[in-house]
């Protein structure tokens, strides 16, 4: 029986991005590939792209020349491009690093082995379609390995929002929802693998329709759903647009057992100027409004968001607008990043700010952030949490995991098991997890 083949697959930007490289491994395991964790013994290297960055391709193109090592060193090595800079960029990659065989979009993994059965005949294979086979569906029979505690499962896919700084809409396409019944199935294949926790992933995931049962599905009625789904303990989602929090979405936030009080909502800034010019159709005040009743259906939630600084014709008045939502929301997670320019997007073409000032700007924000997300983390301190397992720490006997909050806790006790829930006293904040002592195991 002949030996086999190894993949090794490095994963750039999003939670979706994860999601996908999973399953395109799964894909190539029906080829006769396993996964390997470093490129050097591979027998096909596949980087999995993001192109949210600036000049994200110009870094993936420098990340292949420094592949040609390996292909010098093993001629047969086959090397891929996948993910949106392969979505974007196309041919012109091909044409740019001859040593790369195969590209293929976001939307086509399903078919990678065909295309890996194609380099192996010594011709190029390009895949940057938008099939009308459910790719995820092709998948659904594919062998399936013990897995951790938590996974990520895509229910929603692409955007019709088309913010002025984004790709998405370009390299994902426009939005399509999974069935429901396929959603649960796959939840289940989950579970029965070992997964306790789900976080469902879309571009705009709170936008989610699919077809299912009496119609289109929500969000929130595919969450109901998940619910009733045995062994499985916890549900999440990202990444929601404040415009798509539905009065049935809020009200689950405060009455469905699983779903966990944590929600990533990004509102981007503070400033309705800018947000106009961002096209992201919603103001600072209908944002907070919509706070406002989340915190009401859940007055516990933690809340995160997303933030561009810099932003063109972005002025100090409106950087102090993003302060001010700042310091009224308190955001106990928050990512907050300095404009760069999104080729093909509509603030592309438009007049930056002064570099040296969106930087001051952006450490501005950090700072006030930080001091929110340290009160917030502080505050945990003697409240008792139930924090799933997910694997070893780095002391001796320690066991590291999330609470319902998803903040990271450490506790010290070797009888711990990955996948096992327990109740945690918090005992100490530190900069970026909390410490616990172990009161006892709920469930495993």
């Amino acid at each position: 029986m002949a030996d086999p083949k190894k993949l090794y697959i490095k994963t750039y930007g999003c939670q979706m991005n994860v999601y996908d490289s999973e399953r395109m491994a799964e894909a190539l395991g029906g080829a006769g590939y396993v996964e390997t964790k470093t490129p050097d013994d591979a027998d096909m290297i596949l980087l999995n792209t993001c192109h949210i960055r600036e000049k994200a391709a110009e870094k993936i193109y420098s990340e292949l020349g420094r592949m040609r090592p390996f292909k010098e060193a093993k001629p047969d090595l086959k090397i891929g491009v996948a993910g949106c800079v392969a979505q974007a960029e196309g041919e012109e990659i091909m044409r740019r690093q001859p040593l790369v065989d195969l590209v293929v979009g976001p939307q086509s993994y399903h078919r990678l082995p065909e295309m890996e059965a194609k380099t192996q005949e010594g011709l190029k294979a390009l895949d940057t379609e938008f099939p009308a086979e459910d790719k995820f569906d092709t998948l659904r029979h594919r062998a399936k390995a013990k897995r951790a505690p938590t996974a990520f499962l895509t229910v929603q896919e692409g955007c019709d929002k088309f913010c002025a700084f984004c790709v998405v809409p370009y390299t994902r396409g426009a939005e399509v929802s999974r069935p429901p019944s396929r959603i649960i199935e796959e939840a289940r294949e989950l579970v029965a693998r070992g997964v306790r926790e789900i976080t469902l992933l879309g571009q705009n995931v709170n936008a989610y329709h699919g077809a299912g049962e009496g119609g289109d599905w929500s969000l929130a009625r595919l969450i109901w759903a998940l619910n009733d789904v045995d062994g499985l303990e916890r549900i999440r989602f990202t990444t929601s647009h404040p415009n798509d929090m539905t009065d049935d979405l809020i009200e689950a936030h405060g009455t469905c057992e699983k779903l966990m009080p944590y929600l990533h909502l990004p509102v981007q800034s503070g400033s309705d100027k800018i947000l106009k010019r961002m096209n992201r159709s919603h103001t600072a005040e209908s944002y907070l409004r919509v706070i406002e009743r989340i915190r009401a259906a859940r007055p516990d939630i933690v809340l995160s968001g997303d933030f561009i600084v810099g932003f063109p014709e972005e002025t100090e008045e409106d950087f102090q607008a993003t302060l001010d939502l700042v310091n009224e929301v308190k955001y106990g997670y928050a990512y907050s990043f300095k404009y760069s320019t999104r080729p093909g997007t509509p603030a592309a073409e438009r007049p930056l700010v002064d570099e040296d000032e969106a930087t001051e700007r952006l450490y501005r924000l950090q700072a006030v952030i930080t001091d929110h997300q340290r009160a917030i983390q502080d505050a945990m301190i003697g409240r008792t949490v139930k924090v799933l397992f997910e694997k070893p720490g780095r002391d001796a006997g320690q066991m590291v995991g999330k609470s319902e909050y998803l903040h990271a806790v450490h506790v010290t006790d070797s009888d711990l098991l990955p996948g096992q829930i327990a109740e945690v006293k918090i005992i100490g904040s530190g900069r970026n997890s909390l410490s616990g002592q172990l009161l006892r195991s709920c469930s495993l």
